[in-house]
């Protein structure tokens, strides 16, 4: 089974980030920084009052040597970025680098990532392109509310919704349960994701190695990490936290907590670190 090593991998994660511990400054912030929370793969696994996962560990392993504390809350998706937008969430924590939420915080790379077409295995002719997909009008698409790519993304979301085709769910489990009924056929995300919450579910995870992955060439490569709130922080906070993540990006310690999570064939061709 690919992840019945879950607790192990914690621990391991732990460990390295425990290790890493003096690469990190230390930079107190004045007061709890607020980070809402929507389940996302292993990065953020959340289990009733429990919120844990490669980034949620991150940060509270170095909330000892920074002198920061981390409150987590966890919310639906769509409303991580109302929240962000308006101020109430001090760090938008992972997400992708878009245009739109370059305008509220400060973006601070941790890994690298790309969204993909992600279908169940059949003899249907491969997918390359947004086009590609817009022309297989049998093809039902369910996406996470609240997710953002890109605006290549952000237009295929549009045009998808006015063909009817489009199907919106809170989060990546919703949308794996979706496949597994045959009520969709397809959906796009970073891969991570949607394996990420079918570990987690009995009634799911046989799905994982009956998946077939495309890229579309509208969706290459790009960075995930975390955004810093330009309208809640002060500047001393604000540049405390920039600090601290990005040095956590220098040491490599994400891309290591995404190879104790995950095996290498849901990684390849979706997960890397950045580049030196």
């Amino acid at each position: 089974m690919f992840w019945s090593i879950r607790s192990t991998c914690q621990q391991g994660l732990t460990l390295g980030l425990v290790a890493l511990m003096p690469l990190f400054s230390y930079a107190a912030c004045s007061r709890a920084i607020l980070v809402p929370v929507a389940s996302t793969g292993q990065s953020v696994i959340i289990e009733g009052d429990t919120i844990k996962g490669i980034y949620p560990d991150l940060l509270r392993s170095v909330s000892d040597k920074e002198g920061c504390t981390f409150n987590f809350t966890a919310v639906p998706r769509a409303r991580l970025e109302v929240l962000f937008e308006t101020g109430r969430a001090d760090v938008l924590i992972p997400a992708s680098k878009t245009p739109k939420r370059d305008t509220h915080g400060v973006f601070v790379p941790l890994i690298q990532n790309r969204a993909m077409l992600i279908s169940l295995q059949s003899n249907r002719a491969p997918i390359g392109s947004a086009q590609e997909l817009l022309e297989q009008s049998n093809l039902r698409v369910a996406l996470v509310r609240g997710f953002d790519y890109g605006p290549a993304y952000q237009e295929l979301v549009a045009a998808l919704e006015r063909q009817g085709r489009l199907i919106l769910q809170v989060d990546g489990l919703s949308v794996a349960r979706l496949l597994k009924a045959g009520t969709v056929d397809a959906t796009i995300m970073a891969p991570s994701i949607v394996t990420g919450a079918m570990q987690d579910d009995d009634r799911v995870r046989d799905l994982i190695t009956s998946l077939r992955f495309e890229s579309l060439r509208e969706l290459p490569w790009g960075a995930s990490g975390a955004y810093i709130s330009n309208r809640s922080l002060s500047a001393e906070d604000k540049a405390a936290l920039q600090v601290t993540l990005e040095r956590a990006a220098r040491s490599g310690v994400v891309w290591k907590g995404f190879q104790q999570y995950y095996p290498p064939a849901i990684l390849q061709g979706s997960i890397r670190p950045l580049s030196p």
